[in-house]
């Protein structure tokens, strides 16, 4: 009788954990789809959250570049009042700040650039100093601007030392700027490389965005500007017309 009583409690017990392993197996789906939801909300906050810091950034660009446009007018007159002081020679007690100029230099172009001037012509400081001087001088007589990809050996001692002997007229660094993008948007390796563009453009600000540049035409290699102008106005490419404005400009007309 005792061995039978024992035999119907284990049976009991079987049943029972049978039907716990069973009621485990039904519910445990359940479990795991409320950690799926919850995980899922929490990466729904995270993105709502980067796209909100991606916002903010934005806006945050777009007021930088407002202000630097602010200030493009204000930098202009600060360097040509230091032009006009370098020009003069000053004394003793005129003491001229070179490395204050190219600073200011550096951000007049940058608002100049903004509104995209069609000559461009993308120099170096590596490149032989009458080259660059004469560079400059005739892409400001005719209107245009000289790019430098940026600092040499990311020292701005050494672009003052470099700009030194140009700067002895110093209307000339007017028509001097630093904007990687303009190199990354055409896609320029070599200098000294002329591009004229048929129309204005856009560039973008990242570091790894490509802009869409409008038809051009483009000359590389250690040629005066005057024999790149003539080319482009006459062989009727889409910088012709603009080609020939500037080489008006660069005669001494201004049409």
């Amino acid at each position: 009788m005792t061995n039978k009583l024992s035999l119907a409690m284990l049976t009991s017990l079987a049943i029972t954990a049978g039907f716990a392993a069973a009621s485990a197996q039904v519910h445990e789906p359940d479990l795991d789809l409320a950690a799926i939801r919850a995980k899922a909300k929490a990466q729904a906050s995270d993105a709502e959250a980067l796209a909100a810091e991606a916002r903010r950034r934005a806006e945050a660009v777009t007021e930088q570049a407002k202000a630097t446009a602010q200030d493009g007018a204000d930098n202009g007159a600060r360097f040509t009042a230091a032009a006009k002081v370098l020009a003069g020679k000053p004394d003793d007690g005129q003491a001229f700040d070179f490395d204050r100029l190219i600073a200011d230099a550096g951000e007049m172009a940058e608002a100049e650039l903004a509104g995209q001037p069609r000559l461009i012509a993308f120099a170096s400081t590596s490149m032989p100093k009458a080259a660059l001087a004469a560079m400059i001088a005739d892409v400001g007589q005719a209107g245009g601007v000289v790019v430098l990809r940026g600092f040499p050996q990311g020292s701005a001692k050494r672009l003052t030392a470099a700009l030194a002997p140009i700067a002895q007229d110093s209307a000339r660094l007017e028509h001097v700027g630093i904007d990687p993008r303009l190199f990354r948007a055409f896609g320029v390796e070599a200098v000294p490389t002329y591009v004229v563009a048929a129309s204005d453009f856009a560039l973008c600000d990242g570091f790894d965005c490509t802009s869409n540049v409008p038809p051009h035409d483009r000359m590389s290699g250690n040629v005066t500007l005057a024999h790149v102008l003539e080319t482009f106005a006459q062989g009727n490419g889409p910088g012709a017309r603009i080609a020939a404005h500037h080489l008006a400009r660069l005669r001494g007309d201004r049409p």
